[in-house]
């Protein structure tokens, strides 16, 4: 089996309320759909979202980057075309979708898991009110996992956490690299009384030393997202002791096959940790649950939750969300 083709489209899927973090505000899910073809007539489908603040990489580097590998690609087997791929320098989201792609391909890969999976559901960046009653509405709908937005505003992220403390809910906390070491350190000494499951990212991806202070002085887990890209990454963050666990995104290392080596590293070091993603499209966050199946021993929190935010049904979805709960159709 060889590729003989590579294709690729731009498409959007608008979200039912805007999406509000520290680092960017998104109306909809926008993200370059790429198809890959074989001569035995297989085909199959990658994806990749605009996510500029995270990766750097916008619609037009993603389609510049995929068109750049292409050809260097055609005639190889989907084996030969992932080593291929991940020898180029090219950006990690445009590799992203043409791994997944790829590694459908490989007969191996096919095995499916079905156990049911929980992911967390988004509490978007907002006045504290506005936040307050987001949550409510979340938990009404069975969303028993929230994961919550803040900005700078120390202030505001300890008012809008200790109330949503009463809520029967289990909370994340996403700072997006927004808070210095002192800040968090008064986030965390003013909500002892909150039940925190975890705190993500609070401070600069390569504030490493920060982050490490941090975790060392913190009562609740520190998660690392942004400081880990690669697997080198992930090594640095474990050696050192720099964070309680990891965040994997297939958009930050570049596709299943490297989220697989990252999450095997965790495996054999029994570091627990986070399946992520960015605001992704359908067939992306198909490949990430059938990561959460298959690791469901090493990732002990999943934050899959695009498909909830989007306006309407997807029906590419090959799972089904109830709530916070997910399951194989």
């Amino acid at each position: 089996m060889k590729i003989v083709d590579i294709s690729t489209e731009v498409k959007e899927i608008a979200l039912k309320t805007p999406f509000i973090t520290a680092l960017r505000r998104v109306d909809a899910v926008e993200f370059v759909r790429v198809r890959v073809i074989c001569d035995d007539g297989s085909v199959l489908f990658g994806e990749a979202p605009a996510t500029k603040a995270v990766t750097g990489e916008d619609i037009y580097s993603i389609l510049s980057g995929v068109a750049f590998i292409t050809q260097d690609l055609i005639g190889l087997t989907p084996v030969d075309a992932i080593k291929a791929l991940h020898l180029a320098q090219m950006g990690s989201s445009a590799k992203a979708s043409l791994d997944m792609a790829l590694f459908s391909l490989i007969p191996d890969n096919k095995e499916k898991h079905s156990i049911t999976l929980q992911t967390d559901i988004t509490i978007s960046l907002n006045e504290v009110d506005e936040m307050i009653v987001d949550a409510k509405k979340a938990v009404a709908n069975g969303m028993n996992i929230l994961k919550v937005k803040f900005g700078s505003d120390i202030k505001h992220a300890i008012e809008v956490t200790n109330r949503l403390s009463e809520l029967d809910a289990k909370l994340i906390i996403d700072a997006n690299q927004a808070w210095s070491q002192d800040s968090t350190m008064e986030y965390i000494d003013a909500t002892l009384d909150a039940k925190l499951e975890l705190i993500e990212q609070p401070v600069k991806a390569d504030e490493l030393h920060e982050l490490r202070c941090i975790t060392n002085y913190s009562h609740v887990p520190i998660l690392a997202d942004e400081s880990v890209f690669t697997l080198e990454d992930a090594k640095t963050i474990v050696e050192y002791a720099c964070a309680d666990m990891i965040n994997i995104k297939l958009m930050k290392c570049g596709g299943v096959t490297k989220a697989i080596e990252i999450l095997e590293f965790a495996r054999k070091h029994s570091v627990k940790c986070m399946l992520g993603s960015m605001l992704e499209g359908p067939i992306s966050i198909n490949a990430a649950l059938e990561l959460a199946m298959e690791y469901s021993d090493v990732i002990a929190y999943i934050d899959l939750d695009s498909p909830l935010l989007y306006k309407d049904i997807s029906n590419e979805l090959d799972f089904i969300f109830n709530g916070c709960e997910i399951s194989r159709k």
